[in-house]
């Protein structure tokens, strides 16, 4: 069990192996410190009465947290389980350490003076088509991605490792996309202070692999001055690179910065909360009173700050509608008249079947996809609710993890 202060009258409390968190007064957090200590329950609730001036309902207390989980229902191997020191905590503190940090700065600040020099280096939607071959670039676009977002996720979970906790890497699909999660359960059981850090390790490691793959761009120049193949490539990779430092600013997913906003804003559950009230908004308007949501089950800093949240979910519209405007549509069109010049050219070569193998391909991953996303819907259908189960998640943040997304 962790326990952190949040401000004079809250404590976070949480079991760190299953990311299971909630909410306590700070006497309920010591009535628990007791319980969890070894003390029968009349004595606990006799020491709470003597200490508080006032009784306590032990089974209500009890059935509660035994709901969140905190109450053990295994033997001796939960424990040691639960006890097991996380893998690679010595090369997560060295990842993070102050001489890699120097190297990181070193390699951002030489970037910057070769972007600021070569204008090519800029990120252009026309960097994907490093050559023109279509099938060419959706493969190297489609697998040379796979280490790059590895990397960002495991920036993720060596920061978690560093401070002992027990991250992991998950695959899920969103709609007709797949994304890596980090899945950090016990960061909730450090400090606030502690936990930015593993929120904005992916972003410093795209922006570090960002330098990198441009300083090889410049570096591999041809004798006239222009990019070698393997500069484009590089500028390819960096440009998909630049998309997925983008994505962290559309505010209304639970991205990177999302985490960063609900720490700094002592949030829990600050994007169901924010969309709640939002969505009441909207219904009183309408005058539809009958069809808004009872937000007492989110704590009441998530309700205060969703109020005034709405502008930042606003924000990321507007860094997704620039996304599809200066990205994704113009490669979208660039890739529609190479394939269709290819294709209605009459000729069958070998930029006919290149092309139609890629428009094939395509197809086949966006169906794929897209049967991923119908059953992730249809398997998280919500089951009947139990008697009493919304009173007992008002003591507890809505979305106990934190996955980080890439």
């Amino acid at each position: 069990m962790s326990y952190v202060p949040e401000g004079d009258d809250e404590v976070l409390v949480g079991r760190l192996d299953t990311g299971s968190y909630a909410v306590f007064p700070a006497d309920g957090a010591q009535l628990l410190r007791r319980l969890s200590e070894g003390m029968a329950l009349d004595e606990a609730a006799a020491w709470y009465e003597a200490t508080f001036d006032e009784p306590v309902d032990l089974d209500d207390f009890v059935a509660t947290i035994r709901e969140l989980g905190f109450v053990r229902t295994g033997g001796t191997d939960e424990t040691e389980a639960a006890a097991a020191p996380p893998r690679f905590r010595r090369t997560a503190r060295a990842v993070f350490s102050p001489a890699a940090w120097l190297g990181y700065l070193a390699v951002v600040v030489l970037w910057a003076f070769a972007v600021a020099r070569h204008s090519d280096l800029r990120p252009a939607a026309s960097q994907i088509f490093f050559v023109k071959s279509l099938l060419v670039v959706q493969l190297v676009i489609t697998f040379g991605q796979v280490p790059l977002l590895l990397a960002h996720e495991g920036f993720h979970i060596l920061a978690g490792r560093r401070l002992g906790l027990p991250t992991k890497l998950r695959l899920s699909n969103r709609l007709t996309y797949i994304v890596a999660e980090t899945q950090t359960n016990g960061l909730m059981s450090v400090e606030r202070r502690k936990r930015y850090l593993p929120f904005l390790a992916g972003m410093l490691c795209d922006l570090v692999v960002l330098a990198l793959l441009d300083l090889i761009a410049t570096s591999t120049r041809d004798s006239g001055g222009g990019l070698s193949l393997t500069g484009r490539v590089c500028l390819a990779l960096g440009f998909t690179v630049v998309m997925r430092i983008l994505w962290q600013f559309q505010l209304y997913l639970r991205t990177d910065l999302y985490y960063v906003f609900a720490t700094a804003l002592h949030c829990y559950d600050l994007h169901d909360a924010s969309k709640a009230v939002l969505r009441n908004r909207v219904w009183r308007l309408l005058r539809r009173p009958q069809r808004q949501v009872d937000v007492s089950r989110w704590s009441e800093q998530d309700r205060r700050v969703g109020t005034f949240y709405g502008p930042f979910i606003l924000l990321g519209f507007c860094v997704l509608a620039a996304i599809t405007v200066f990205a994704s549509i113009p490669v979208t069109v660039g890739y529609v008249r190479i394939a269709a010049h290819a294709l209605g050219s009459g000729r069958v070569d070998a930029h006919f079947w290149d092309s139609l193998l890629s428009l094939v391909l395509n197809a086949g991953q966006l169906t794929a996809l897209i049967v991923l996303a119908r059953r992730k819907r249809r398997g998280q259908r919500p089951p009947a609710a139990a008697p009493g189960a919304a009173d007992a998640h008002r003591a507890a943040p809505s979305s106990p993890t934190a996955p980080i997304e890439g």
